[in-house]
């Protein structure tokens, strides 16, 4: 056994140990077993035969069968030894069959067609689209070259001249791996030729070995039975562990994102380009004061016992009558006590132009009102927020945010209000989650200081920069505050005047919360300006019992009120049993939400009840409003000039579209709205396009409404950055020219322009959801909620 690499003694082997390297030579040639563990099983039976060659592996010395030139030459007459005639190591000395080999290879090659087998040869590689570079962390060389997937290829590899290094590499280890019988393993070693098989009993399978082994080492697949399990080994080596080559360079948004197309059959806009609708003018040669505090002075001197604002607590008794007269000498002893008696290290707290937070709860009208008209006599800016109810609340922390971005160190609020604040341990208002550090101040009448009497505050000069600040949240849940200055409060309060007929000595009963939005307009500060009676109606009485304000209106003979679509909603609910009550003395029932698509339906309802009991159809009076651009339009009475209300039945397909399509209301894929009225007086608005660069929107088409007024917010406090996409927005037309000469102010409001000039409102920007190509609003899903609640079930058109 000379010619496997050691040397070996005369003896010969046992004849049980024959016996297994004859089987397995026979699992070999049968493909039952491969080459390594072979060698393996062999090295291992031969172990104790063979002598251990100093500084040489045993592993190697199993492995190398055929021994390289200079070994060769020195056992030479070792191999001269006689050997027993059953040996089956003389096969591979057999030139007969090397020749038979050779032949069989010439044949072969003369056909140029490869035999079918279940390996991968040297020169048969895989396409380069298909590979994978290499993975240092995978496995062996080996095993990646079982692992290659692809098609199988007759190019040769000399041909591919630019392909990577490391693609040479590969190949170049998965030769080693698949001729490995056929190349010496010592230094220097080489193939060598194909041994042969010895006249014995296994010489059929041995000459199958042999040539299979010198058909790999030159790349020409042969046929070769394989077992079962082997193969599917080599098939589970075969998949590869990375994707190929090629799908390196494919973008994963390109297979998971779909880019849909748009429908050629989807609406679109026909109409013909909109233009800037003006409102009528504001009122010219009527006296006016040049500002609301000249009124109040005026009111508070002239009519000092004239009634201002009446409270009412939760049983709906009244708790206390504010004259016009208190008002104004209530809120100069504020006003004093603020510049004067607050001082830190010996200087006065504040100075004109600061920050104050207004904190007052929804029962506490009076005291409300007396702070803020104080803040606006000390020239102080006013802030409105809620009352705190923990340390930790969410919307408290947002509400801290904007105090610290006001730069707020002082907040106002009642005795009774701040004894109900967490405490801290100290006994003191708590520090509230994200709040900056806060002094408070009662300012209930005990606690003011008396002005002197020749100390006047500046009331009759119109003034400029901030009035006060709003908050508003967004849908993200970020609050944001709102300035509006002295010139746009104003107007305000005149515009709303103007467009509402208000007089002096109306009384209006007011259930919005009278901090904010058209609560704030209608029942603090226009009402001030007209020497209005306010009933202002706590929320907690509502809920106890939702038809006081009706019987409010009724008590009073108010002239006009300030609900909202939920209040006229309840008060369906617990109007039964109520005969005596009379909505004949109104003649402005004002709906401040009612730009909402489910408003409609609780006015037609409140109507059809009603009516009978003295409320004429065009008392109601639905109106839009936003934060920024403050009240955008009211419907007018017919009296006031006012076109005859409208509703709009719209095709629901078109306007998930942003397309205006009439619709018939027997269908119930349909949304109806009503107008909202008119623009304000002295207000010009325009409808643009929601996305990108705010075209002009065509007659048939919704955008968002724009207001340019005088009478409108002026900034985000502190966000100059979103200030001048929403407060300096410039219209253009198709052809890229603007439509005004000064900027508009986004409203946040979608709808458009319907007929007789009149303002119809479908959604809100924030409740936008934007489906694909298709555009849907979350006041659509209430109103359509609304509308089929009776039957328990949607209706797919919806």
């Amino acid at each position: 056994m000379a010619d496997r690499g050691c040397p070996l003694e005369a003896a010969p082997l046992p004849a049980e140990v024959r016996e297994s390297l004859a089987e397995l030579e026979l699992e070999l040639s049968e493909g039952d077993i491969t080459q390594k563990g072979y060698e393996k099983k062999r090295a291992k039976l031969l172990a104790r035969y063979i002598p251990l060659i100093q500084g040489i592996d045993p592993s190697l010395q199993a492995e190398n069968r055929i021994p390289g030139p200079s070994q060769t030459t020195a056992a030479a007459p070792k191999q001269q030894k006689s050997r027993p005639t059953a040996s089956r190591d003389e096969r591979f000395r057999s030139d007969v069959h090397t020749e038979a080999v050779q032949a069989a290879l010439a044949k072969y090659k003369e056909r140029k067609m490869p035999m079918p087998s279940k390996r991968r040869s040297v020169l048969v590689h895989s396409s380069v689209e298909t590979y994978t570079p290499p993975d240092t962390s995978s496995a062996s060389e080996d095993e990646g070259s079982l692992r290659r997937p692809g098609r199988l290829t007759s190019t040769p590899l000399q041909s591919h001249s630019s392909v990577e290094p490391w693609l040479d590499r590969v190949i170049q280890g998965s030769s080693t791996s698949s001729s490995a019988s056929s190349t010496s393993s010592h230094p220097g070693g080489r193939p060598t030729a194909a041994p042969s098989a010895a006249a014995t009993p296994g010489a059929a399978a041995a000459t199958a070995l042999a040539g299979r082994e010198a058909h790999t080492h030159i790349g020409v697949p042969v046929n070769s039975r394989v077992s079962s399990k082997i193969q599917q080994l080599l098939n589970t080596l075969k998949r590869p562990k990375r994707p190929p080559l090629k799908e390196f360079f494919v973008d994963d948004f390109e297979e998971l994102l779909e880019v849909q197309q748009p429908d050629p059959n989807q609406p679109k806009p026909e109409g013909s380009e909109t233009s800037v609708l003006r409102g009528e003018p504001l009122t010219a040669g009527v006296p006016r004061p040049p500002s609301l505090l000249a009124t109040l002075q005026r009111w508070g001197t002239a009519q000092p016992k004239s009634p201002c604002l009446t409270a009412l607590d939760t049983t709906g008794k009244a708790t206390y009558t504010l004259t016009y007269g208190k008002l104004w000498s209530r809120s100069l002893k504020l006003a004093y006590t603020l510049l004067n008696k607050l001082t830190s290290k010996n200087e006065p707290l504040l100075k004109p132009g600061d920050r104050v937070a207004l904190v007052f709860p929804n029962s506490d009208p009076v005291m409300f009102m007396v702070a803020f008209y104080g803040c606006l006599l000390a020239e102080l800016v006013p802030v409105p927020i809620e009352v705190p109810l923990t340390r930790k609340d969410a919307g408290s922390q947002q509400v801290g945010f904007l105090l610290g971005s006001c730069g707020v160190s002082l907040a106002l609020t009642t005795d009774a209000c701040q004894k109900g604040l967490p405490k801290a341990q100290t006994g003191e208002v708590a520090t509230f989650k994200g709040w900056p550090p806060l002094s408070w101040l009662v300012i209930d009448g005990k606690h003011l200081a008396r002005p002197p009497k020749d100390w006047h505050p500046l009331t009759q000069d119109t003034r400029t920069g901030t009035a006060y600040i709003e908050y508003k949240t967004s849908k993200e849940g970020s609050t944001v505050g709102v300035t509006v200055s002295h010139a746009s409060l104003l107007a305000q309060c005149r515009a709303l005047t103007q467009a509402c007929g208000y007089s002096e000595a109306e009384t209006l009963t007011n259930v919005l919360d009278f901090k904010r939005d058209a609560g704030l307009w209608h029942g603090v500060l226009t009402s001030v300006m007209n020497r209005m009676h306010v009933v202002s109606i706590p929320y907690a009485l509502m809920k106890a019992n939702p038809l006081s304000w009706i019987q409010k209106v009724c008590f009073y003979k108010a002239r006009a009120a300030l609900v909202k679509s939920r209040d006229m909603h309840w008060s369906l609910l617990a109007q039964r049993g109520q005969r005596d009550v009379s909505l004949s003395s109104l003649r402005m029932l004002i709906v401040a939400d009612g730009a909402n698509p489910w408003s409609i339906s609780s006015c037609d309802a409140f109507l059809n009840v009603f009516q009978s009991r003295g409320l004429r159809p065009e008392v109601i009076c639905p109106c839009a409003s936003s934060p920024e651009a403050l009240t955008v339009a009211i419907r007018r009475p017919p009296d006031l000039g006012g076109p005859p209300p409208r509703k709009a039945v719209l095709s629901m397909n078109g306007l998930s579209y942003g397309v205006i399509r009439v619709d018939t209301e027997e269908k119930l894929s349909v949304l109806t709205v009503q107008d909202v009225g008119q623009v304000m007086p002295g207000a010009n608005v325009c409808v643009v396009k929601l996305e990108g660069t705010p075209y002009l929107c065509k007659t048939d088409e919704v955008g968002e409404i724009c207001v340019n007024s005088s009478a409108t917010g002026t900034a985000y406090y502190g966000l100059l950055g979103i200030t001048k996409n929403v407060f300096e927005a410039v219209p253009v037309t198709a052809g890229g020219a603007p439509v005004f000469d000064r900027p508009f102010t986004r409203t946040g409001l979608l709808g458009f322009i319907g007929p007789d000039n009149l303002v119809f409102i479908v959604g809100k920007l924030d409740g936008l959801m934007v489906t694909g190509v298709r555009r849907h609003n979350a006041d659509d899903v209430v109103a359509t909620a609304l509308a089929v609640e009776p039957m328990k079930f949607v209706y797919r058109g919806r």
